[in-house]
This record gives C-alpha cells, structure tokens and sequence, in this order.
C-alpha cells in the first residue's frame, strides 16, 4: 500500500478501504505523507466525494489519530460547533451562558478558515488569554469554573488539526465528507455526551444551498448516531453577516454588548435556538421557548457575563478590557461606505463582505498570515433596511489608506439597493 495509489484510487472515483482511510491519516500525522501528496488526496476527495462508509471511517481515524478526552467525570457535556460563517461571534456569547446555567462547557474550537472567522482568533485578541493549554488545565478549569475555551492545540485530533489547515489553503473547504468528518472527529476525540451543530448556509458558508446544508447535517447526524452521541443540527441563514461587526475584536466587543442583553436580533436568534437544545440535552428542560426564557434571563440577570469574565480570567486573558472595550485597539483608518442612492438593501451578500474583511487581515489568505485583531468592518445597515442617499452603510476599519479605500470601494458594490421595499429574511431555518 502507498499514497500514490491512494490518490489515483481516489482521483478515478473508486471506494477507499478503511485500511486505506487509515493509511493516509496515519502517514500523514507521522509526516511519513508529504503536504503536497495530502493536498492532492484532498483535492480528489473535493472532487469525486466520498460514500459514507469512507466519510465515517475518515471521521473515526482522525478523531482516534491522537487522545480522546473522557470528560463522564462532568456528567453530561453538550458541545457546540458552528460549520463556520461571516461575523459568527456566537460561541463567544452563548458558551458562558450555558456554562452560568450548569452545564459543563469544555470545548475547543478553530481558528479562521479561508473567508470564514475563528472562535480562537477571536479570543486571541483578548490580551493574554490562553488557548494553547494541556489538557490538564483544560480539564481543571472545567472542573473548577464550569468552562474552558481553547484550541486545537492538544494532541486531540492532530490529524484533522493538519488537515484543516492544508484545505484552508488548497480551496478544498466547501465538501460535505471533508467538513463533516472535520467536525466530528473533534467532537468525538474532545469527549462530549451530546452535539448541538449550528449548520450554517448561504453565501457566507460553505454550504451555498439549503439542499447542501440538510445533507451535510444529516451526514453528521449519522456520524454521530454511529458514535453514539445525541446530534441535534440547527440550520441556520449565512447569506448576509451575522450580527453587526465583521473582524476579531471587533466581534470580541459586540460580544461584551451582548452579554450585557444588547443583542443583535440575528444575533439573539441563533445564541438563543443552539442554547434552548444545549440545554434540552443537558436534561435541563424540555421546552424549547422556556429554554430560551431562561438563557434571557440569565444574560439580563448579569450571570452570562460574569462567567465570560471569569473564564478571560482563569486563562490569562485581561479582563479589564472586558469592562472597559474602549481599551481594544483601534484600526488607523476607519472610513465610512455611502449609500449612492435612496431605496432598500436587497442584499449584502456575506462570502463577498468575508473576503473584503479578509484582505483587510481580519483572516487568512495563507495559513501563515498573521492577523489583526482591530481591523474589520462595521455594518450599519444590513438588508431589509431602508436607505437614503449619502447616509451611512458601513465603515472600514483598516490600518493603512490604500486598503481602506479598496474596500470602500468593494463594499459599496456589495450593498445591493433597489427601490422596493424589502423584508428580512428568517434566520433559523430547520432543525435536524
């Protein structure tokens, strides 16, 4: 057996075998199997699929090719992971909510793909906290405060770790048994009971159709049946971004807002959907909508953000910028987007507003790339809006003139505006 026949099995539309499947994830974590030789498996895998016996087999290799967490000491512990969207600050607002009402929080998150942000990113951006632990003090911090947020950096997954990464930068993300195995293999090696998946779709996701999105929830919802973890995936719309800014601190900020009950009504929809089934799994109430009552409770009550403080502060980070956000850095330049005429906002199409954030440095072109936390973009208007001729849409916070005004530019091409009025569209779409 060997990688070259690996790929052209892959690359003339055969069935990998499981020992295959293991073969390559094996070689690959042991860097016996070069980045160039993955990088051709992936792209082979993007283009002719997997069946799901491959995808499962892929799933299961990589979340057992380093430790597998048992967190049953904590009782039942409810995960959440989002497939990834454009201005995605929900992990930062709902975790500590879920935590502040009793149920275990150990989770690990990514750091931006491609277009997409990062949980990790985000919370880089808060001086001095630490998501680079050993499982030793993730497991104490769970143990001591209820929650522990991190990254990929322990030996959890490490196949997936590398593989995340290779596809960031090979535009192999937008595949159903990549992303679904990607997934799930951290769900199941970092240990928790039950799965809450936010499934993201539309123009800022990788799922672009709703047809996409339910297939790839009902994959991982049979990876997860398989790996006998309670899977409940939210379908949620990523056509334009969620919530008001776009960019790592940025986003750090108007999750303090949040947790303070100024909430973005998209914003509020999605923490308060993933939460209300967090803990109907959690066996902490049944009914959805008192499910809900009882997270806006929770934040209104001061709770949510007290435990967010105190997670900042049990992993190194600098609270005080929690309660004072003035002290984030700012962007040099940060120039406004007009609106060249009267009317509505038709659309604001989210994959094209990352892109904009990206080539600020809000994410990565490159898996190298270095970001910056303070740049971004501010959305003053989003669609269903109405509009009048040289009011503000949006603003550009950048760190130099000429990528201040590309942008400018850019974004006011984005912003679609007709002069019929337009509605909002749903945010929660279906649940699987």
């Amino acid at each position: 057996m060997n990688i070259q026949e690996i790929i052209a099995k892959k690359r003339d539309k055969q069935v990998l075998s499981k020992d295959e499947i293991a073969y390559f994830v094996h070689g690959y974590t042991e860097e016996t199997i070069t980045d160039y030789q993955a990088a051709a498996l992936m792209m082979a895998i993007y283009l002719n699929g997997m069946n799901e016996e491959e995808t499962t087999n892929l799933t299961m290799e990589m979340a057992y090719s380093g430790d597998v967490l048992d967190l049953s000491s904590f009782g039942t512990v409810v995960d959440k992971h989002s497939t990834g969207g454009i201005g995605d600050k929900v992990s930062l607002i709902l975790m500590p909510t879920i935590a502040a009402l009793g149920v275990p929080v150990a989770k690990m998150s990514g750091r931006g793909l491609g277009y997409t942000g990062g949980t990790i990113d985000k919370l880089e951006a808060i001086p001095g906290y630490r998501t680079g632990i050993e499982v030793e003090e993730f497991l104490a911090n769970v143990q001591k405060i209820g929650i522990s947020l991190i990254g990929q950096t322990l030996n959890l997954a490490p196949a997936d770790k590398k593989l995340y990464a290779l596809r960031d930068t090979i535009s192999c993300t937008e595949s159903i048994p990549l992303i679904a195995s990607s997934i799930m293999s951290k769900k199941i090696a970092a240990g928790a009971s039950k799965i809450v998946l936010d499934v993201t779709c539309g123009s800022g996701a990788f799922m672009k159709t709703r047809e996409q999105a339910t297939s790839l929830a009902i994959e991982m919802n049979k990876i997860g049946k398989l790996a006998e973890k309670e899977t409940v995936c939210v379908l949620t719309n990523m056509e334009e971004p969620l919530g008001t800014y776009v960019g790592n601190a940025l986003e750090v900020v108007e999750a303090i807002e949040a947790l303070h009950g100024n909430m973005e009504q998209d914003v509020e929809e999605v923490v308060l959907t993933l939460g209300a089934y967090m803990l109907k799994l959690a066996g902490k109430g049944e009914d959805i909508a008192e499910n809900k009552q009882v997270m806006k409770a929770c934040i209104a009550g001061g709770k949510a953000f007290a435990k967010f403080q105190e997670l900042v502060e049990n992993q190194g980070g600098d609270s005080s910028y929690l309660t004072n956000p003035e002290k984030f850095p700012k962007a040099n330049v940060i120039l406004p987007v007009i609106a060249q005429e009267n009317g509505w906002i038709a659309e604001l199409n989210a994959e094209a507003v990352g892109k904009v954030s990206m080539q600020l440095g809000a994410g990565r072109v490159r898996k190298e790339d270095t970001i910056l936390p303070e740049v971004g973009l501010q959305l003053v208007k989003k669609r269903g809006d109405k509009v009048g001729q040289g009011e503000v849409l949006a603003y550009i916070h950048a760190n130099d003139e000429e990528r201040a005004k590309k942008a400018q530019e850019e974004l006011t091409q984005i912003y679609q505006i007709v002069p019929e009025e337009q509605a909002k569209q749903p945010v929660i779409l279906d649940i699987i």
